[in-house]
């Protein structure tokens, strides 16, 4: 799996790979906020 992502790496992916990681976090993050709305109402 390492050497999977290395050469995904390496092939100038890195800048799809930051933003995927980017928009899962950011995904969380709008997701973390909803629950916490819900809940408080």
């Amino acid at each position: 799996m390492f050497n999977e992502l290395r050469n995904f790496a390496i092939k100038g992916n890195v800048l799809d790979m930051a933003v995927g990681v980017i928009c899962a976090a950011f995904g969380t993050i709008v997701k973390s906020l909803v629950s916490d709305v819900l809940i408080k109402f």
